[in-house]
């Protein structure tokens, strides 16, 4: 198993003291990631994303789909006869809009390393 880190914040903040017509030095400071050990991971299959002018407000869920048995013809009827299937939330994430551009970004980048990844034979 290959595991693929991307993070999406360096640790870089401009220095305010910059004297006027001066280019604000930037300092990276080095960030501890913790994640709490009683965080429960859920598995999400759908994702719904709203934006206003300022935030993007991504919603995961999580489906599962009806049990349908029988015959082919007895499974087409349940089928015809359910109304709906249920998106429980699991997650609602929001996100400032000048920082969704560099979070798309690292998705299509850790998405093409995992194509790669696959693609290569004898990895699984």
């Amino acid at each position: 198993m290959v595991c693929q880190l991307c993070c999406a914040n360096e640790g870089l903040f401009d220095q305010e003291d910059a004297m006027p017509n001066q280019e604000p030095e930037q300092i990276a400071v080095p960030i501890q990631w913790h994640v709490p050990e009683d965080l429960t991971c859920q598995y999400a299959t759908t994702l719904v994303v709203q934006q206003t002018e300022h935030e993007f407000m991504l919603s995961f869920f999580r489906t599962a789909p009806p049990l349908i048995v029988g015959t082919p013809e007895e499974q087409k009827a349940q089928l015809e006869q359910i109304g709906h299937v249920r998106a429980d939330c699991v997650a609602r994430i929001i996100v400032a809009a000048g920082r969704m551009p560099e979070f798309v970004q690292l998705l299509r980048s850790a998405t093409e390393k995992y194509r790669h990844l696959k693609d290569q034979p004898g990895e699984e």
